[in-house]
């Protein structure tokens, strides 16, 4: 199982940090312009899956997956997003990303003085301790090609 890459952004849409692990292929286009195609498809996404339910979900959207990777999406009550692609056969990511907001996102983002909530995550210690989860976590490796 493997982890390619990580999005964190806020309501606005605004990216707060973008992570890569084992990514292979890059998508050719700038990391700005990835992120506003990434959070704009989510956007449509999510609208599409509320519209279309046959039944009443509190969760909502939560991942999707094609023949070479899967999205997982976890969103907070603030509306920050998180974003992360796995392969296809990696499983509890969902409970991954609630880790990853509780134990690293508002431990070294929020409760850092230095950070402004809405602009990009500069610190090297929550790149650190991200990186550090990321790599300990039970789905976090290279994938047999």
């Amino acid at each position: 199982m493997t982890i390619h890459n990580l999005y964190i952004f806020d309501k606005a849409g605004t990216l707060l940090y973008y992570g890569e692990w084992n990514r292979i292929k890059q998508s050719g286009i700038t990391r700005d312009e990835e992120a506003k195609l990434m959070y704009g498809s989510l956007y449509s996404i999510k609208s599409f899956v509320n519209k279309i339910s046959p039944i009443d979900s509190k969760e909502g959207f939560l991942f999707y997956k094609t023949d070479k990777y899967s999205l997982h999406y976890f969103e907070t009550a603030s509306s920050l997003r998180f974003v992360i692609t796995t392969d296809t056969l990696s499983t509890g990511v969902k409970e991954l990303l609630q880790q990853l907001y509780a134990k690293i996102f508002v431990e070294y983002a929020v409760r850092n003085p230095l950070w402004t909530p809405g602009s990009p995550i500069t610190s090297l210690l929550f790149k650190t301790k991200l990186d550090e989860f990321i790599k300990n976590s039970p789905i976090f490796g290279l994938k047999n090609i």
